[in-house]
């Protein structure tokens, strides 16, 4: 008995086809996607386009990593807002967020004080140039009627 046929690891499994092939690209990297794509135009050119298409969808193209980094990313920011265990500690991270929240929530607030004052001030300025038009344009049409009365 050999002991080959214990090595080879099994790769069928119950994802789809299309799902085993995006993790077979995916760990080849960007150049396989590249690749697929420009084979996808040189044998059928809407299999090539659907590929752009994906790519692009998908963030593959432009991306920096990979999708097994991207859940690691998410799976720390979870991590994080579990409690330690350490009651101190945990009550500690609670109060500075909490704190941090109310801080955002006031600064929120202080920017839309600020817009709506920016918003008013230029309003009134508008409301002033106009009335200030509206005031020449009056005297300069009773110019010419005093010309004439006199």
């Amino acid at each position: 008995m050999t002991t080959a046929a214990t090595d080879i690891p099994v790769t069928r499994s119950n994802q789809s086809w299309f799902a085993r092939s995006e993790a077979w690209l995916d760990s080849k990297g960007k150049g396989a996607w590249i690749a697929a794509m420009v084979l996808g135009f040189i044998f059928f050119w809407p299999v090539g386009l659907a590929l752009l298409a994906y790519m692009i969808w998908s963030k593959r193209m432009f991306g920096k990593c990979s999708k097994s980094q991207r859940h690691g990313r998410h799976a720390a920011r979870w991590n994080a807002m579990k409690p330690s265990g350490n009651t101190a500690f945990d009550a500690y991270k609670e109060d500075t967020l909490r704190r941090l929240q109310e801080e955002q929530e006031n600064f929120e607030a202080f920017l839309e004080r600020l817009r709506a004052a920016k918003d008013k001030s230029e309003f009134d300025q508008f409301m002033d140039e106009r009335a200030d038009e509206a005031s020449r344009t009056r005297q300069e049409l009773q110019e010419p009627e005093r010309r004439q009365d006199a």
